[in-house]
């Protein structure tokens, strides 16, 4: 099986590429790759790379992921995640690949309490919501055997994340202030990546398990919650010393208003995938822990 990763330099690209591996040789590509055209700011580049290179698997993990930022540019927003994933889809389809994408809880209005159903009628408040739901609905279309996960919330131990931004800010306040009403389950791009290996890997002996999913970790928090767990988790490292912040009060997200709207209500509901690919996902406090080993107690 010869896999196509796009998106190598992002944090689930990353992960990808180690998970991956075990299924065959992997060729993985970022914007900045020479040699094939992985830019998606070129759709015919990016297809023509895909013609050359004539994968049994493409997988997605490129996308444009600056929520604000599309807000003052969604022409560029809608060919990266909508144009682009499209067009890999019908050439997807025309090569007989299967096609992997990743898409987002953004596509949801984030309005009620319960966790979102696969089957919940989309209604996005942005930008990047909009261009993400378009993307789901051009693969959809393309005719092409594919998985689309849609997830929240993601973090990885490389690169910048929300945990790292509290364990510096608390080193620096006394007082730290987090959004307390909007909800969501932080999500690994370590178990993105796993999740993703195991249901291509089922695809091979049930095809007939394709489509669209929610994939995220279990339980939920607020932003406050994950901030204070990231915090007590903190002082029982080796940085117990350095942290100076003693609270983390709440607060409504209208007191810091953005570009692109956030859903309050993030919630997956994961029971179809749990049940079609026979896995019990993580509580998302398990995947944070082990991130914050790496980052606290380096070895």
């Amino acid at each position: 099986m010869n896999i196509l990763l796009f998106g190598r330099n992002g944090q689930l690209g990353w992960q990808l590429q180690r998970s991956l591996a075990v299924l065959g040789p992997v060729t993985a590509l970022g914007h900045d790759s020479t040699g094939h055209c992985a830019d998606f700011a070129n759709p015919c580049g990016v297809v023509d790379t895909v013609r050359a290179l004539r994968p049994d698997v493409i997988v997605n993990a490129a996308a444009h992921t600056a929520v604000d930022q599309a807000e003052s540019e969604p022409d560029l927003a809608r060919t990266l995640n909508a144009l682009t994933p499209g067009a890999l889809a019908q050439e997807a389809a025309r090569s007989a690949a299967l096609f992997v994408h990743y898409s987002t809880d953004y596509v949801f209005d984030g309005s009620g309490q319960r966790p979102w159903l696969e089957t919940d009628p989309p209604a996005p408040l942005s930008v990047y919501g909009r261009t993400k739901l378009e993307g789901e609905q051009a693969v959809q279309q393309s005719g092409a055997q594919h998985l689309i996960f849609r997830t929240s919330w993601v973090y990885a131990a490389r690169g910048a994340n929300f945990a790292k931004t509290m364990l510096r800010l608390a080193q620096q306040q006394e007082r730290l202030t987090v959004i307390d009403d909007q909800w969501g389950a932080p999500t690994g791009a370590e178990l993105l990546a796993d999740v993703t290996a195991h249901a291509i890997r089922q695809l091979q002996q049930r095809p007939q398990d394709a489509g669209l999913y929610h994939l995220a970790a279990a339980g939920a928090t607020t932003w406050n919650g994950y901030a204070r767990y990231v915090l007590a988790r903190a002082r029982q490292s080796p940085l117990a010393g350095k942290i100076m912040a003693t609270e983390v009060l709440p607060i409504s997200g209208s007191a810091f208003p953005t570009p692109a709207i956030r859903p309050r209500n993030s919630r997956l509901d994961t029971h179809k995938l749990q049940t079609r690919f026979g896995l019990t996902l993580p509580h998302w406090q398990t995947g944070v822990a082990r991130m914050l080993s790496e980052i606290l107690c380096p070895s």
